[in-house]
């Protein structure tokens, strides 16, 4: 199948893996590109020696094409650029929007530019600034997300700017994929459901625990970091919203002193990376502490297993989602599906 998508980073199917901190890692991305399709890094979960020796390891892996996420707002951001740049690596991804600059350098460079964006003047910003292609994530999506539905949304964004647009926030299977074709969209991205594969390092019991969700079992909560989150609904997250300011504060604290352990970060370092995210937010000391450790409540499941001191995000469709095929088998099922689906549409 051949779209827009697929002949700007070429790839042999219209189909992203989503770089998801602390579970895109080498092996998940080697296994998607495999696969025919884009697996994307997770740099910002990486040190600066962690991502070149995940680029190495990707492309001893795999001759295929891949892509890094990057934090356009790290202090070491250059030097992350560097790597993509000397690693030969196909797309840079960005979370946030990259500067007009970056996107030029990366360019010139012949490194190809997709930021992910949750709001159509968003898309609109970083297509005029020159960047390639946008994936635009709907409210299903996991993680940090917007209010909006990917139905609603993509048809904005993809009648808003010219470049290839990428639908992600509910899909995993053909069917959204031929849906994100009709609206417009170049090719999907999928978070959860590639976390959801054999060739995911995730492990085994926290696996078990998205499988058994349902539609329901899974929230949008601010008492995490102050920003709207989705996430499995879990006994840690419950606690969370019924802890009252000085409550949470207590409990925030305890926390954080686990987290400090697994990170080896000092108290201030970690106070001064949630006041850096609490700026122009009005956020409890209890959520600055759990913003600055983010990364580490989902590291504490997503690599530790430990789900009483972690968070799960995860976007709606873990609760349709009852199996962990192979990056191989999924992407030639969603594809065998799609094919399906468009021979057996009505014809006009």
């Amino acid at each position: 199948m051949k779209t827009a998508l697929t002949e700007l980073v070429g790839v042999e199917h219209p189909i992203v893996q989503t770089g998801m901190g602390w579970v895109a890692g080498p092996r998940l991305v080697s296994a998607t590109a495999d696969a025919g399709a884009l697996g994307i890094l997770a740099s910002a979960t990486m040190t600066v020696p962690e991502l070149r020796s995940a680029v190495r390891e990707v492309k001893s892996r795999t001759d295929r094409p891949f892509g890094v996420n990057l934090r356009a707002d790290a202090g070491d951001a250059r030097e992350r650029v560097r790597i993509v740049v000397e690693g030969g690596v196909k797309v840079a991804s960005f979370a946030l929007a990259p500067s007009r600059e970056l996107i030029a350098e990366l360019k010139d460079a012949g490194v190809v530019v997709i930021p992910s964006v949750g709001a159509r003047r968003h898309a609109e910003k970083v297509a005029a600034w020159g960047a390639d292609a946008v994936v635009v994530q709907g409210g299903e999506g996991g993680g940090h997300t917007g209010e909006v539905a990917t139905s609603v949304l993509l048809p904005q964004v993809v009648d808003a700017v010219d470049i290839p647009v990428i639908a992600a926030g509910g899909f995993h299977d053909g069917r959204g994929l031929v849906a994100a074709l009709a609206y417009g969209a170049a090719g999907v991205a999928m978070g959860t459901r590639f976390l959801l594969t054999s060739d995911s390092t995730v492990p085994d019991a926290v696996k078990a625990k998205y499988l058994a969700a349902t539609v329901k079992d899974i929230t949008v909560t601010t008492a995490v970091d102050g920003l709207p989150h989705r996430m499995l609904r879990t006994e840690m997250v419950a606690e969370l919203e019924r802890a009252g300011r000085v409550r949470g504060l207590a409990q925030a604290v305890r926390r954080a002193a686990g987290f400090r352990r697994l990170s080896g970060l000092s108290w201030a370092a970690m106070v001064r990376d949630g006041l850096a995210l609490r700026h122009g937010k009005d956020l409890s000391w209890s959520q600055v502490l759990l913003a600055a450790n983010t990364p580490m409540l989902l590291k504490a499941s997503m690599v530790e297993g430990r789900t009483d001191l972690g968070v799960m995000a995860s976007g709606q469709v873990a609760g349709v989602i009852e199996d962990l095929p192979s990056c191989a088998e999924l992407v030639a099922r969603i594809m065998s599906e799609a094919a399906h689906v468009l021979r057996t549409l009505p014809s006009t």
